[in-house]
C-alpha cells in the first residue's frame, strides 16, 4: 500500500487535523493509499527528548528523528503542517502543562546542563532543518489567485506623507561584518575564542564541512546595537509614531531573543540602570520580553518600585505598537508575538500602520536591527508611499524558489551562535590550524557561523531553471554583491547555470533591494516574477507577497522536492494559529483555513501516483484540486464570526465537492461507482450537516490542554456533526 505521512503539530493546525484527517483517511483508503500520522508537536518533541528518563507508559517515539531519516529516501511523502518554533516562554508554558498532566519533567529555568541541552534542541526552529532535505518551490495556485481577483481582500490606504519607515543598523551588524569562504576540500573546523591574554576557549569543535561548502562567520556588536536602539526610541518619540521591533525569535532561536533583550533594555534604560542588578539576578534581563519581567516582579523585594518605574518609562517614551491593545500586550511583551515575516506584511497591508495603545492605527517606526534584509521592506514602503496600495484584482505574483536544504545559511546557525563573554578574537580554524576567519569581539557581542552545502546550491539552481521553464516567468536571484556570503553564491550560481539549458529564459541576479524594486514594479503591471532567494528571504518573501496578493500566506502551495527523490509538502504559515485557538476556546469557532492542507494533499497524491504508479492516487489528487477550486468559488472557506461556516464546515463542504468530483470523473470507473452514492448522500445531507456544525458554536469549550490537548475531548469538539461522522465512517469501513 502506498503511504503518506501526515504530521500532527500544534495549535489551530492540530485542531483542524482532528476534523479533516478522518475525511482524508476515508477518501484515500478507497484508492489504496495509506495515511499515517507522526507527532512532531512541541509537546511531542519535549517528551521524545526525555524518553530515557520517563516511565514506559509515558514514552513517545522520536517522530522528528524518524522523519528526518525518511526525508533522505526516495520513498518520503510527508505532509508537514505549521508547528510551534518555540520561544523560551512557549517552551516553559508547554513544560508546565505537561507537568500538570503528570509528566515529571524539570523546569527550563532550573534544568541541569543535560536537561537544558535537551530543551535547547527542542526550542526554536527544531523541525524545519531536520525535514528540509530539499529546496522550496512556493507559489499561489491559480485557483487561489483567481479567487483573490474576484473577491479582493481589504487593503489599507497609503499616503505620500506617511511617517512610517524602517530603521536598521548602518554598521557593526551581521551584514557588514560578514566573512565567507568556500571550502577547497573537506575538513573539520574549530571555533575558538582567543582572549586578550592569549588563552583559548573552544566554542565549537569537530565541525565537519564538505568540499565546496560555503562557510560564513559574522558578529553583531553589542555596543553599536545599544547605541542604535537608544537612537530609535528617541527618534520614534520625536517623530510622534509608534515604536516597534521586528525580529525572528522563533527560527533565530539563539541570536534574536538576545537582540530582543537589548531592545527591551533600550526602551527602559532608567529602570535597568536603577534595578538591573535585581532584575538580572532574577533572570529578568528582557530576553523573554516585558511580559516575563512583569510576571516575575511579584517575587522581588522591590517589585512594586520596578513596576512603577516601568510604568513611568512607558508613559514618558514613544507609544509602543501593540499586539493586543485591549489587553495591554505590547510589541515588547513576548519575543515570539511579533515575527518579522508576518508582522511587516501585515503593517504594509493596512497602510503602513500598527495598532497603538489607544486601540487606533498609527504610523510606525519599524526597527529591524540587522540590515541584511531590512532594505526589502523599505523598498516596498517607498513604493507604496509613491504609488499607493497594491490592488489584489490586478497585481501580479511573486512565487519563490528558496535555498533551504540541509539547514542552509542563517537557519543552520543555532549551534554556532554565541553571546561573547570577554574581549578577544573569535576564530574559525581548520584541522591543520589555519585561521579561515576572525573577528575582534567584546562582551555582549553576538557571533555566529553558518554553513551552506554545495549540493543544495546546485539543486537550487536546477529548481530555478525548471520553474522558469515551466512557468515562462522571469527569475531573479536575490543576491547582494556587497555581502561576503552572497558574493560566493553569485559565483557559484553563474557557474552552475552553465550546466543547464537556459536558452530563452530570463534569469538575472540583483541585490535584494533592487530585486524588490523590480518585482513590485512588475506586479503593479500585473506581471509575475520568481524570487530566487536564500533561506531567510524565502521565509520573508513567502509571507510578504502572498499577504499582499491573496490576503494570507496560508493559501500558498509549498512543495519541497527532496534531493533524494521524495517529497515534502508544506501547508502554509501558522502565525495566526494562537489567535484562532483562543477564539475556539471562547466561542467554539475555529477560523483556521485548511486550504494549505488541501493544496498540499493534492500535490502529495499526485507525487505518489508518479513515484509508485498508483494511478488512483493521481485521480484522487486531481479530484481534490477541482474540489478545492469549487470550494473557493462557492465561498465555503471559513468566515470570521460565530454563526457562519468555520473550519469544520469548510471540511464538510470539501467532502461534498471531493466526492462529487470523484463520482463524475471518467478515468477510474470503480472509483466513480464507489463515490457516487457517497456524493449523493453528502449533497442530500449538506444542510443538515451545516446546521449541526453551526448549532454548537457560541460557547466555551475544554480541550484538556493547549500544547497537548486531550484527543477525546478535541475529537468531540472538532467532529460535532453525527450525520457527517456517520457518512465518513461508512466510507472508511464499507463492510461495517
Amino acid at each position: 500500500m502506498a503511504k503518506i505521512i501526515y504530521t500532527l503539530t500544534d495549535e489551530a493546525p492540530l485542531l483542524a487535523t482532528h476534523s479533516l484527517l478522518p475525511i482524508i483517511e476515508a477518501f484515500t483508503s478507497a484508492a489504496g493509499v495509506e495515511v499515517e500520522t507522526r507527532d512532531i508537536s512541541l509537546a511531542g518533541r519535549i517528551l521524545a527528548a526525555f524518553n530515557d528518563v520517563l516511565p514506559d507508559a509515558q514514552r513517545v517515539p522520536d517522530a522528528l528523528a524518524e522523519l528526518g531519516e525518511l526525508a533522505k529516501t526516495p520513498e518520503a511523502n510527508i505532509i508537514k503542517l505549521p508547528n510551534i518554533s518555540a520561544s523560551v516562554p512557549q517552551l516553559e508554558a508547554a513544560i508546565a502543562e505537561l507537568n500538570a498532566q503528570g509528566y515529571d519533567l524539570p523546569s527550563y529555568a532550573e534544568a541541569d546542563a543535560d536537561a537544558k541541552a535537551r530543551y535547547d534542541a527542542v526550542k526554536g526552529s527544531a523541525v524545519n532543518p531536520v525535514l528540509r532535505e530539499g529546496n522550496s518551490d512556493r507559489r499561489a495556485p491559480l485557483a487561489v489567485k483567481n479567487y483573490a481577483r474576484k473577491h479582493p481582500h481589504s487593503m489599507g490606504a497609503w499616503s505620500a506623507d506617511s511617517k512610517t519607515e524602517i530603521a536598521t543598523m548602518a554598521r557593526d551588524d551581521f551584514r557588514s561584518n560578514e566573512q565567507s569562504v568556500v571550502m577547497p576540500e573537506a575538513d573539520t573546523l574549530r571555533i575558538q575564542l582567543v582572549d586578550t591574554a592569549g588563552d583559548v576557549t573552544v566554542l565549537k569543535d569537530d565541525l565537519k564541512v564538505l568540499q565546496g561548502e560555503v562557510v560564513d562567520a559574522t558578529v553583531l556588536r553589542a555596543a553599536s546595537l545599544d547605541a542604535f536602539l537608544a537612537d530609535q526610541v528617541a527618534r520614534a518619540k520625536e517623530m510622534g509614531v509608534l515604536f516597534s521591533v521586528h525580529l525572528k525569535a522563533t527560527m533565530m532561536k539563539v541570536s534574536d531573543p538576545v537582540i530582543f533583550g537589548h531592545v527591551v533594555r533600550a526602551f527602559f534604560p532608567k529602570t535597568f540602570a536603577t534595578y538591573g542588578e535585581e532584575l538580572n539576578a532574577a533572570g529578568l534581563n528582557g530576553n523573554n520580553g516585558l511580559g516575563a519581567i512583569l510576571a516575575g516582579l511579584e517575587g522581588l523585594e522591590k517589585g512594586d518600585e520596578i513596576k512603577a518605574s516601568i510604568g513611568a518609562e512607558l508613559a514618558d517614551g514613544p507609544a509602543l505598537a501593540m499586539v493586543n491593545s485591549d489587553k495591554g500586550i505590547t510589541n515588547l511583551h513576548v519575543p515570539s508575538d511579533v515575527i518579522v515575516d508576518a508582522s511587516m506584511p501585515a503593517m504594509i497591508r493596512i497602510g503602513g500602520k500598527m495598532w497603538g495603545p489607544d486601540g487606533k492605527e498609527a504610523d510606525t517606526l519599524a526597527v529591524i536591527p540587522d540590515s541584511s534584509y531590512a532594505g526589502v521592506y523599505q523598498a516596498v514602503v517607498d513604493d507604496c508611499k509613491a504609488n499607493g496600495a497594491y490592488d489584489p484584482v490586478t497585481m501580479g505574483s511573486v512565487p519563490n524558489v528558496g535555498l533551504m536544504a540541509q539547514a542552509a545559511e542563517e537557519y543552520g546557525s543555532h549551534n554556532k551562535t554565541f553571546e561573547i563573554t570577554q574581549n578577544g578574537k573569535v576564530q574559525v580554524v581548520t584541522a591543520s590550524g589555519e585561521v579561515l576567519m576572525e573577528h575582534d569581539v567584546a562582551p555582549g557581542d553576538i557571533w555566529r557561523a553558518c554553513q551552506t552545502k554545495d549540493a543544495p546550491i546546485r539543486d537550487w539552481v536546477k529548481l530555478t531553471v525548471t520553474r522558469a521553464r515551466v512557468s515562462g516567468t522571469p527569475a531573479i536571484f536575490w543576491l547582494d554583491d556587497e555581502r561576503a556570503h552572497d558574493r560566493n553564491l553569485i559565483a557559484l550560481v553563474k557557474k552552475y547555470l552553465e550546466d543547464h539549458d537556459t536558452e530563452g529564459l530570463d534569469i538575472s541576479i540583483m541585490s535584494p533591494v533592487e530585486a524588490t524594486k523590480a518585482s513590485v514594479e512588475r506586479i503593479r503591471r500585473g506581471e509575475d516574477t520568481i524570487s530566487v532567494t536564500g533561506n531567510v528571504l524565502r521565509d520573508y518573501n513567502t509571507d510578504l507577497f502572498p499577504i499582499l496578493e491573496v490576503g494570507t500566506s496560508a493559501k500558498m502551495l509549498s512543495v519541497v522536492p527532496l534531493m533524494n527523490g521524495g517529497g515534502l509538502f508544506e501547508t502554509g504559515a501558522g502565525g495566526s494559529a494562537p489567535k484562532h485557538v483562543q477564539q475556539l476556546l471562547q466561542e467554539n469557532y475555529l477560523r483556521w483555513d485548511s486550504l494549505g492542507e488541501f493544496l498540499a494533499l493534492a500535490e502529495s497524491l499526485q507525487h505518489l501516483a508518479r513515484s509508485t504508479g498508483n494511478s488512483r492516487a493521481g485521480v484522487l489528487g486531481a479530484a481534490l484540486d477541482a474540489a478545492t477550486g469549487t470550494l473557493l468559488n462557492e465561498d465555503k472557506s471559513p468566515a470570521r464570526r460565530v454563526g457562519q461556516t468555520d473550519n469544520r464546515g469548510s471540511h464538510a463542504w470539501l467532502a461534498v465537492f471531493w466526492a462529487e468530483e470523484l463520482a463524475k470523473q471518467t478515468d477510474d470507473a470503480e472509483l466513480a461507482a464507489a463515490f457516487g452514492p457517497v456524493a449523493t448522500e453528502l449533497r442530500a445531507q449538506a444542510d443538515a450537516i451545516a446546521a449541526e456544525l453551526i448549532d454548537v458554536q457560541g460557547s466555551p469549550v475544554d480541550l484538556g490542554g493547549y500544547y497537548r490537548p486531550d484527543a477525546g475531548k478535541t475529537d468531540a469538539v472538532m467532529r460535532p456533526s453525527t450525520t457527517l461522522n456517520g457518512i465518513i465512517t461508512r466510507l472508511a469501513s464499507p463492510g461495517a
